[in-house]
């Protein structure tokens, strides 16, 4: 919002910035000492991360910031957020464009900046374009007196086969930038791309970044306070079947509408024609990866799977080959936020458990992708059948090993070093199966052993509840031989009735509560 019309349009190199306060950028008309305000859209949470950015503007040297993380969680809004109208130079990637396409985009955006005055040439290479872009940010120099920002979006996008462009980009920092008084924000959805072609670039960039940001989606509680921004008044049991569905996305979440229920809001969302999500899936993956026909055919086998599988059994069910081109999907899919690897408990290196824990594709797998177009309510339908049951459980337990820290502080535990694991055996003629899902090794000679329970209501331990967890309980005792003591920990939606059955067996109660908390 801006405070005073009369500043829309005009060139903001003619005022100077008095004051940054949040979202808030008071600024004063040099010529006729006039005072403006510019308010950019709320920026939910992300204290961290703003943090990060803001810091960089105040040091004394040349700051490079990489930003990761997956599409539509909100990486150009937080930059935008915090440096707003600052920005002295931004450009973003096209998909699928060519070499000259990019170029030619990158030299309309320094046209743009520049209101015309800097001659558009087209440039041979990204040298001669990056070297452009250092001309005109000398001139900003004269006239600025903060920190120079640039920002380039989607680098990988930018970045096309054999482009020379992180070649150009290298000469523009360490020719350049590196002696500026600047910053430089590199972005990107393809966070393995982004990893291993910069982050870890052996070449001339190889140690360049200085702060990196790993941008997630929201938490239980950022969603909530994400949705109380917006001034919906929706219950955490509500704002729960919402993120088991939509997860943490933030362009996800922008969606739900404030007087529906949260099932109204996944039908219009996810199966309505025009919903966001209706096809969402279909360029999900493919915006992301090139050839992403094989991790497609993981994320598949993974949603078949709810438990998870190890990297055999991905093979086996996915029909992807072994060997190094499938340690570079399952790692592109871990990076991305898709997947998740667990460590089995007391091995820290074999049989890894891989499970899909990207919210959006499972229920698009489970739901939407063969129930679309069936008419209005259909989730209404979906949502008392068994399937459904099934489905709210495992996406629970997901959320729950999305919120280990949650997890630790209602315990008490958040200062006591503590690794989180899985445990599974598979049966045997003699011996029935085991899987443990989250256990809590604790330096202090204690292990919660968690189970997490989807109920509607408090959960109610009945007589074969209570055999099943004591069995559980012992199995482990025996087949992990652990000494320490075990403490059995219930991680519910509205929490445990106590009766004759729980008391001496449920050590620890949590609730859906307990991970909405900061």
């Amino acid at each position: 919002m801006v405070a005073e019309s009369g500043l829309k349009g005009r060139d903001f190199a003619a005022y100077k910035k008095l004051l940054v306060a949040k979202s808030c950028y008071i600024y004063v008309d040099l010529a006729t000492n006039r005072f403006f305000m510019i308010e950019n859209e709320v920026l939910t949470g992300r204290e961290e991360e703003r943090q990060i950015l803001e810091k960089a503007l105040i040091s004394p040297k040349a700051e490079m910031i990489s930003v990761i993380g997956r599409r539509r969680v909100g990486k150009t809004f937080l930059v935008k957020s915090v440096y707003g109208t600052q920005l002295d130079f931004e450009v973003t990637g096209i998909q699928f464009a060519t070499r000259e396409e990019q170029l030619r985009n990158f030299m309309l955006r320094l046209s743009d900046f520049s209101n015309g005055t800097f001659p558009l040439t087209e440039p041979k290479d990204w040298i001669e374009a990056f070297h452009f872009l250092a001309k005109f940010l000398e001139l900003k120099q004269k006239e600025k007196t903060e920190k120079l920002i640039v920002f380039l979006d989607e680098l990988p996008w930018l970045s096309t086969h054999r482009s020379g462009f992180l070649k150009g980009f290298s000469f523009f920092w360490n020719s350049w930038a590196v002696n500026q008084n600047i910053v430089v924000v590199i972005c990107g959805s393809a966070a393995s791309w982004m990893i291993k072609k910069v982050v870890h670039h052996k070449g001339g960039l190889h140690n360049r970044i200085t702060r990196r940001i790993t941008l997630k989606p929201f938490t239980l509680g950022e969603t909530e306070r994400f949705l109380k921004v917006k001034n919906f008044n929706f219950e955490q049991y509500q704002i729960l079947h919402l993120y088991m569905a939509l997860g943490g996305v933030p362009h996800y979440l922008d969606e739900i509408e404030g007087g529906k229920s949260a099932a109204q809001n996944i039908n219009q969302i996810c199966f309505a024609e025009n919903g966001l999500l209706y096809d969402e899936f279909s360029k999900l993956y493919s915006s992301l990866f090139e050839n992403a026909e094989n991790h497609i055919k993981i994320i598949r086998a993974l949603a078949k799977k709810k438990k998870g599988l190890t990297r055999s059994e991905v093979v086996e069910q996915s029909k992807v080959a072994e060997g190094g081109g499938l340690t570079t999907v399952l790692g592109e899919l871990v990076h991305s936020g898709f997947i998740s690897m667990y460590h089995p408990f007391g091995n820290k290196k074999k049989n890894c458990l891989y499970r899909l824990t990207d919210e959006y594709s499972l229920f698009y797998l489970q739901f939407i992708e063969n129930n679309r177009n069936i008419g209005d309510g259909i989730w209404q339908e979906l949502s008392q059948t068994q399937f459904y049951t099934s489905w709210a459980g495992y996406a629970f337990e997901s959320i729950c090993l999305k919120h280990i820290p949650q997890i630790k502080k209602a315990l008490g535990i958040s200062g006591v070093y503590t690794t989180a694991s899985a445990f599974f055996r598979k049966g045997t003629d003699e011996t029935a199966g085991i899987q443990i899902d989250l256990l809590l090794d604790r330096n202090d000679h204690i292990i919660n052993v968690c189970e997490m329970k989807f109920y509607n209501a408090e959960l109610t331990i009945d007589k074969s509840m209570a055999m099943n967890f004591r069995n559980k309980l012992a199995n482990f005792k025996t087949l992990s031989k652990t000494r320490k003591q075990v403490f059995l920990t219930l991680v519910t939606t509205f929490g445990v009735q106590q009766n004759k059955h729980s008391l001496g067996l449920v050590d620890v109660a949590l609730t859906m509560e307990d991970l909405f908390k900061a």
